[in-house]
């Protein structure tokens, strides 16, 4: 065994530490304080071995990725390998989700009491809900907000008032547009590694990016759907700095403007396109950027929800009055504080946390060019996560909270040799969480 693979194994080692840990002194915390208001530190999930309707596919999913998934994404031609990526990952999560059934995977997750489905009936008014909005944050107003919507920018819930408006009703299809939009994220991911680093690393991390644990909660929450449409405006920041596009750029600045009314949190995707502007410095020297399509994609959202009648500066704040009312007052800082970087490791599984290691050495500039190009991607990433983490506006359920972030830590696969063994880890840890946990979102 080389230095540099035993190195890797104690990266992933410390993980499953860390994770083990999080989860002795979580259930500790739990059973005697009763402060954490999870089942199964630090997830929230229930003990619950089961099988289901998705195991076989979810079997054959992930048996095919890890055999042929590493050669089939070097031979295939770009294109159709963005197209297979897709359609990998939408029957990876799908079949995850599946393993607890049709109804309890997908249909009623946003159906429940605290989920968008919940206040449909409350936005046949659209302008005057908007104008309502911030009136129904805090606990104790008339009518107040199930957590989720509270806890979101109205783009949140008016994407599934859309779908209901244009007869695309109920759970199943709220939790297929969830699943399918989702899925997409991975393209998102591999677009902007080709355009910033290399075609030959974003071929190497597609398998990784297909076969992620993160799959587990991207199909039961509707942070999957945040963390594509997020991802999409990255992947098109990069093609607009790249290759001097004015439409990516005005797409990008839209999606970001979509992206910061869907969940406030991801606001910090401004340091991952912070990242990305610093990596395309080059082509920024050569010609101007289109700074003025970016800006004009950037202002619509904003503007909208501004002449609607929404702050969304004044709902952050009532946002933070809100959480510290409910759980996320009573949740303990001190443990949350890294018990939720044990959730993303989870997330991200045992491979992430050794290309991890690795991002470090390229870094500091001991490999190739483009491997210290991803790896910048990626500690951007990762910096967004800790300062998410640091707030303490994230105690607990950052196994979906995070799915944004985690899509840009998996990149940090590519790195690695020896793809197919990592792969099956990655795999056995999703395959265990969905068997033997029933996760709460």
């Amino acid at each position: 065994m080389t230095r540099s693979l035993r190195r890797d194994l104690y990266a992933a080692g410390a993980a499953a530490l860390l994770v083990t840990v999080a989860v002795l002194i979580g259930r500790h915390i739990q059973d005697t304080r009763h402060t954490l208001f999870v089942h199964w530190p630090p997830l929230f999930a229930d003990w619950d071995p089961h099988v289901g309707p998705g195991t076989p596919a979810a079997l054959a999913v992930a048996s095919a990725t890890v055999a042929y998934g590493p050669s089939v994404a070097v031979r295939l031609p770009w294109r159709v390998l963005l197209a297979a990526a897709w359609a990998s990952a939408l029957a990876w999560i799908l079949s995850l989700a599946l393993i607890d059934g049709w109804h309890q995977g997908i249909a009623v997750r946003l159906t429940t009491r605290n989920e968008y489905l919940t206040v449909i009936g409350r936005f046949r008014d659209i302008p005057a809900t908007l104008r309502d909005f911030t009136h129904h944050i805090v606990s104790g107003t008339p009518d107040p907000w199930p957590a989720h919507i509270a806890g979101h920018p109205p783009a949140a819930t008016l994407t599934f008032v859309l779908l209901d408006r244009i007869g695309l009703r109920g759970g199943g299809w709220a939790g297929m547009w969830c699943v399918t939009v989702g899925a997409t994220g991975c393209v998102a991911v591999l677009v902007a590694l080709r355009a910033l680093a290399d075609e030959a690393l974003a071929r190497r991390a597609a398998p990784f990016l297909v076969l992620a644990p993160a799959a587990v909660w991207q199909g039961t929450s509707a942070d999957g759907y945040f963390a594509a449409v997020a991802a999409w405006s990255v992947a098109l920041l990069a093609l607009a700095l790249t290759c001097r596009s004015h439409g990516c750029a005005a797409a990008s600045g839209l999606l970001f403007g979509l992206t910061c009314y869907l969940s406030y949190g991801l606001l910090l995707f401004a340091l991952i396109g912070a990242a990305v502007v610093a990596l395309a410095r080059r082509e920024l020297r050569a010609r101007p950027a289109p700074l003025l399509s970016l800006l004009a994609g950037l202002a619509v959202f904003p503007v909208v929800f501004t002449l609607a009648g929404f702050d969304w500066w004044q709902a952050y704040h009532l946002l933070v009055t809100r959480y510290y009312q409910g759980v996320g007052g009573t949740r303990p800082y001190g443990y949350w504080v890294w018990a939720d970087l044990a959730c993303a490791a989870v997330i991200t599984g045992p491979a992430t946390a050794a290309g991890l290691r690795r991002t470090t050495t390229a870094l500091l500039g001991r490999t190739g060019r483009a491997d210290t190009r991803l790896a910048l991607l990626v500690t951007a990433a990762l910096l967004a996560l800790l300062v998410a983490d640091m707030s303490g506006m994230s105690k607990a359920e950052t196994e979906r909270i995070w799915l944004p972030f985690a899509l840009w830590l998996l990149p940090a696969c590519a790195l690695l040799p020896r793809p197919r063994a990592w792969l099956t880890a990655q795999a056995a840890l999703a395959l265990l969480l969905n068997h033997l946990l029933l996760t709460g979102w």
